[in-house]
């Protein structure tokens, strides 16, 4: 398969435009080719979740300036 063929194949399955789906460069994968991974496993997590990064956390309460600023008259 040629690399227009793939482009092509691949613009019609995605609805893309042939110039996008060239400017993107798809390519046939080899199933041979064990070693290749564009994604692989051991790249650390480049996502935070904040839920268990803030676990913790001190974490602003909200008052009225009212309750802020109250003092007690003796």
């Amino acid at each position: 398969m040629t690399q227009t063929e793939i482009a092509r194949a691949v613009s019609s399955a995605t609805g893309e435009d042939l110039a996008e789906i060239r400017r993107r460069g798809f390519s046939l994968a080899d199933p041979f080719e064990v070693n290749f991974d564009p994604e692989p496993d051991d790249v650390a997590t480049q996502i935070i979740d904040w839920d268990d990064a803030e676990l913790g956390q001190p974490f602003p309460v909200a008052v009225s300036l009212a309750d802020l600023f109250a003092y007690e008259a003796d």
